[in-house]
């Protein structure tokens, strides 16, 4: 995989998904700063990790939601390294309930975290990427944006927001050099998959085509390519990561 800038900030990336990618990242030769809002232990230790394989990482702790943290984390990067080539908005809740139960704080909550929290990253990535002409952002959606999802309305209405936000930004950065796409996983082997019950992951993978859940390196090499130079004439996209499961 080729890539024209040296850096990259992944939201989200002390666990899950959020921290294959900066595995994947780095092995590819990238500095990967990983942000964490509450898992302090497990950033570092993925930090110890990618550097004990030959990969350069940095930690940094923010609220990706406020406003004030996200700006002022890209300013800590761009006076470390000069620059900030890629961005990955990986960040993300649930607070599952069925609609008829779900009170507006819970709607507000996980539509702050999962989709505010993208928002201000690809306007700021915007901003700084623009004095560059260089620049490409991947946000982490899900495949419930495609097909909603019962129980998880706030969820689903965050995700499939990215997805069409993903668009207008791809819309205001081709002009200026910087790409923009989404990605929605599927069914992933995640800790939160992990403790489902047999006959509830049973179901789930009948529905499945390739009739399996998929692992965080598969959506993580995804990522890599979309913001790659293999991707150059990519943007405003949205590739599906979820086995056949919804096409």
């Amino acid at each position: 995989m080729k890539f024209s800038g040296k850096n990259v900030l992944i939201t989200g990336a002390s666990r899950g998904i959020g921290a294959k990618i900066a595995e994947v990242l780095a092995n590819f030769g990238l500095k990967v700063w990983i942000n964490y809002r509450s898992s302090a232990k497990e950033a570092d230790e993925l930090k110890e990790k990618i550097e004990q394989n030959g990969g350069k990482a940095a930690v940094i702790g923010f609220d990706a939601s406020d406003e004030k943290s996200f700006v002022d984390a890209i300013k800590t990067i761009i006076e470390s390294d000069g620059e900030l080539s890629y961005l990955v908005n990986n960040a993300g809740i649930t607070k599952d309930k069925l609609a008829i139960r779900m009170n507006l704080s819970d709607f507000e909550e996980v539509i702050r975290a999962n989709l505010t929290s993208t928002f201000i990253g690809c306007r700021e990535a915007l901003k700084v990427m623009s004095k560059k002409r260089f620049g490409s952002v991947v946000n982490i959606s899900s495949i419930v944006a495609e097909s909603g999802n019962a129980g998880q309305v706030n969820y689903s209405a965050s995700k499939g927001a990215i997805l069409s936000m993903t668009k207008s930004f791809a819309l205001e950065g081709a002009a200026r050099g910087v790409r923009f796409n989404a990605v929605t996983p599927g069914f992933i082997d995640t800790d939160m998959t992990k403790n489902l019950k047999e006959d509830i992951k049973n179901s789930y993978i009948s529905k499945i085509p390739l009739k399996r859940f998929g692992n965080p390196k598969e959506v993580a090499e995804t990522v890599a390519f979309l913001l790659s130079d293999y991707s150059s004439y990519i943007t405003g996209e949205t590739i599906k990561v979820n086995g056949g499961m919804y096409m």
